[in-house]
């Protein structure tokens, strides 16, 4: 057990206490670790694939979610617009992305893969379960199971603290 965490849960209770240092702090190690993890996907989907994280993800959400329309896609993407419509535009440019026309708004675009990007998705999802678990493989099956029920309290914790900052 890493002990800044104790020290990060003591600190609720004892407000006097020391602040903790930003290397220790729950929400820095967390995207430290995401970081990591992308570090290793993006080098993997590049060498490969020849596609940069980021294309990776629209492919994903592509793949997993067509038509859907650029609005959808940065938003699952957790990504601007213009920064996604960037990144679809060189993806239609090689090839691996169809612009269509939204029949419910007719200045929206609805995405999908073309063949070439279907292949793509389907070299780039296989990829990402390795990668998937092989990262897992590092955990127990007791480790895992609390990981995960981790995972759900703190995205619990995240929204609402989300939801008291907006009020």
């Amino acid at each position: 057990i890493f002990i800044p965490f104790m020290r990060a849960v003591k600190s609720i209770d004892a407000p006097d206490a020391a602040p903790v240092p930003i290397r220790e702090l729950l929400s820095f190690r967390l995207n430290r670790a995401a970081n990591l993890v992308s570090r290793g996907a993006a080098l993997r989907y590049r060498r490969e694939f020849g596609v940069s994280l980021m294309e990776w993800r629209a492919v994903a959400l592509i793949g997993a979610q067509a038509p859907i329309s650029l609005n959808e896609l940065a938003r699952h993407a957790g990504l601007d617009k213009s920064q996604m419509s960037r990144v679809v535009a060189g993806l239609t440019e090689r090839g691996h992305v169809l612009r269509g026309i939204d029949m419910a708004d007719g200045r929206g675009v609805r995405l999908s893969l073309t063949r070439s990007g279907r292949k793509l998705y389907e070299g780039l999802i296989a990829a990402a379960n390795q990668r998937n678990d092989a990262l897992l493989a590092a955990l127990t099956p007791r480790e895992l199971a609390c990981f995960e029920a981790a995972l759900g309290k703190l995205g619990d914790a995240a929204r609402t603290l989300i939801q008291q900052e907006r009020a």
